[in-house]
C-alpha cells in the first residue's frame, strides 16, 4: 500500500484547529478534576466483565435476571451516551465486548449524576450495579455508583464512519482497536493461533528455546541484513535474518525436537506479502525427514483451520481454499513444465533458460546457474497459479544450501516450500549434516556473494564446527506466522495482521 501524501498546509492547519476546538473543553474538564484531587484514581475494584455477564445473564428474561442478580464492579470505556432528563444510557466497552448501562440520580445522587452528563465519549469509567433487563430486552448493568477512572482527551473518530482509512488504523493501531472490534477480533485470533502452535508442538515433545537476535554472522536464509554496531565490543553485529543455524546447533547439543517462535529481520522491501520485521515459527526434528514434516505440516493448520474458523474449507480473499489434507505435491521440474510451460529438456541448459526469463523481463546476472534461473521463472510463472495448498518439492541444490542432497539425483535436495493462496507459507527440508559438503557449499555461496549475489551469506566456521561434532539426520521447518494469520483471518495485508508495521514517517503527524 503507498503511503497517502501529506495534507496541504491549509488543510492540515483547518483540521488541527478543529481538534483543538473539540480537545480545548476536555482539557478544562480535567484541570477542574486535578483542582478536585480526584484526577487518574487507581483504586477502583473490577470484579467481572462484559462477557462474563452476557454469559452469566444473556440467556435470562427480565424476571430470571432480577432474581438472580449480584452485584458487580465494571469499567470501560464510554461507547455511547443517550441522555434523557433523569435517565441515561451508556454503553461501556472492555477487553472482553460491550455492555450497557442504566444511570439515575435517585440512585447514584444528584451530583454523581450531573457530573456523569458532562463525561464525554472515550473517558474510561468504572461502574457499580446489578444486572437487569430494559423493555427493550437489552441486558443492562443498573449502577448504583459511577467514577471516571480516566479523562480521554482525545474525541474518537465520528460514530458511524469509525476510523476506516487504513494508512490512519496502521499509524494509530490504539485508536482503530477502541473504535474497530473487526480489528481486535483479528489480534485475538492471532493470539490464538500462536498458542494453539505451542500446544500442537509441546503435544509432540518439542521444546521451546530463544536464540540470538544479534549475531556476528548472518545465515539460514538468502536475504540481506540490518547491520549495527556494539560499541563495547567494538565489533559489527547482525540482526537476525533466520535463527536457522542457532536452532541447529542446539539439535548438536542433544535438543533433537526444538522450536522458536522468534522475530526476523531482513532489510528489503515492503509489500502487502512482505515486511521488514517478521514472525516466523521455526522448528527441527531429529530423525525425522522433509516427507515427515510435510504430513506435520498439513495436520497443524488444518487443525488449527478447524479451532479458529470452525471449518477446513475457509474464505479468503473471495475464494474458497480447502486445507482439508492430504495436499498436492508437485516437484519443481513437473511444475516448472506443467504449470510453467517451460519445455523439459531446458531445465538444465542455463543458456536457453537465460533466454527465456530474458525474454520475460527477469533480470539475469551471472552467479545464476540454471537452478537459480528455474526457481526465478518459478516465481513468475507459477507461484500465482498454486492457490489451493500446494508442496512444490524436489528443488534444485542450486538455491538450497543448507538442505540434504536427494541420494537419486544430487543436483536436487530433500526439499519443498509449502504455498497457499498464491504465496510461500512454509520452507522445510531434510537437513545437511555433513559438515564437508557443508563447508563446500558455504565456499560457493561466498563466491556467489563476490559475483554480485548480496543476498548470499557468508561463511559460518563455528556452525561447520558444530556440524563436525556430528549432527543427527534432522528435518527442519520455518513457517510464516504473519501469512499464517492473514490466511486464517482473510486479511489481504501484512499490514492487517501486525499490530505497529513499519511505514514511512509522516511529517503531518
Amino acid at each position: 500500500m503507498v503511503d497517502s501524501p501529506v495534507l496541504p498546509v491549509a488543510a492540515a492547519e483547518s483540521a488541527e484547529q478543529e481538534l483543538d476546538r473539540l480537545v480545548a473543553p476536555r482539557r478544562q474538564k480535567l484541570a477542574e478534576l486535578r483542582a478536585a484531587g480526584v484526577a487518574f484514581p487507581n483504586d477502583f475494584p473490577v470484579t467481572t466483565t462484559a462477557s462474563e455477564l452476557q454469559a452469566r445473564y444473556g440467556h435470562l428474561d427480565q424476571a430470571g435476571v432480577e432474581e438472580a442478580a449480584a452485584e458487580y464492579t465494571l469499567a470501560g470505556r464510554m461507547m455511547s451516551q443517550r441522555l434523557m432528563g433523569k435517565l441515561a444510557f451508556a454503553h461501556l466497552q472492555d477487553r472482553t465486548g460491550q455492555l450497557q448501562i442504566l444511570v439515575r440520580p435517585a440512585d447514584v445522587g444528584p451530583e454523581a449524576f450531573e457530573q456523569f452528563r458532562r463525561f464525554d465519549l472515550g473517558d474510561i469509567l468504572g461502574v457499580r450495579g446489578k444486572p437487569t433487563r430494559t423493555k427493550a430486552g437489552e441486558l443492562t448493568l443498573h449502577v448504583q455508583e459511577v467514577r471516571l477512572l480516566t479523562k480521554s482527551l482525545r474525541p474518537l473518530p465520528e460514530k458511524w464512519h469509525g476510523l476506516t482509512d487504513r494508512e490512519s488504523r496502521y499509524r494509530q493501531r490504539y485508536v482503530d482497536l477502541i473504535v474497530n472490534p473487526e480489528t481486535r477480533a483479528v489480534f485475538q485470533k492471532r493470539s490464538r493461533i500462536i498458542s494453539d502452535i505451542r500446544k500442537f508442538l509441546e503435544a509432540r515433545s518439542f521444546v521451546e528455546v530463544e536464540t540470538p537476535i544479534l549475531q556476528p554472522q548472518y545465515g539460514g536464509a538468502a536475504a540481506r541484513p540490518f547491520t549495527t554496531h556494539h560499541n563495547a565490543l567494538d565489533t559489527q553485529l547482525f540482526m537476525r535474518i533466520a535463527p536457522e543455524l542457532y536452532l541447529k546447533r542446539l539439535v548438536v547439543g542433544g535438543f533433537d525436537r526444538v522450536y522458536e517462535i522468534n522475530k526476523n529481520f531482513r532489510n528489503e522491501g515492503i509489500s502487502v506479502q512482505h515486511s521488514p520485521e517478521f514472525t516466523m515459527l521455526e522448528f527441527y526434528w531429529g530423525y525425522a525427514t522433509y516427507r515427515d514434516l510435510m504430513d506435520l505440516t498439513e495436520e497443524l493448520v488444518a487443525g488449527l483451520a478447524r479451532e479458529v474458523c470452525g471449518t477446513t474449507r475457509i474464505q479468503y480473499q473471495g475464494q474458497e481454499i480447502d486445507l482439508t489434507p492430504p495436499w498436492r505435491r508437485i516437484s519443481v521440474a513437473d511444475a516448472a513444465v506443467e504449470l510453467g510451460g517451460l519445455p523439459r529438456e531446458i531445465l538444465g541448459d542455463r543458456e536457453a533458460l537465460a533466454q527465456r526469463a530474458t525474454a520475460l523481463g527477469l533480470t539475469v546476472t551471472p552467479h545464476m546457474g540454471p537452478g537459480k534461473l528455474v526457481m526465478e521463472l518459478i516465481d513468475l510463472l507459477v507461484e500465482s497459479q498454486l492457490q489451493q495448498p500446494t508442496f512444490l518439492t524436489d528443488f534444485p541444490l542450486e538455491v538450497s544450501p543448507l538442505s540434504r542432497r536427494q541420494e537419486a539425483d544430487p543436483t536436487l535436495v530433500d526439499r519443498f516450500e509449502l504455498y497457499v493462496a498464491g504465496r510461500e507459507l512454509a520452507n522445510g527440508f531434510s537437513e545437511l549434516n555433513d559438515p564437508e559438503d557443508q563447508r563446500s557449499r558455504f565456499e560457493a555461496q561466498v563466491e556467489a556473494r563476490r559475483l554480485g549475489d548480496d543476498e548470499a551469506p557468508g561463511m559460518d566456521e563455528d556452525y561447520v564446527r558444530a556440524l563436525e561434532y556430528g549432527m543427527p539426520p534432522t528435518a527442519g521447518e520455518g513457517i510464516g506466522i504473519d501469512r499464517l494469520v492473514m490466511l486464517l483471518t482473510d486479511q489481504p495485508s501484512i499490514r492487517d495482521v501486525v499490530l505497529f508495521p513499519l511505514l514511512r514517517p509522516r511529517e503531518d503527524l
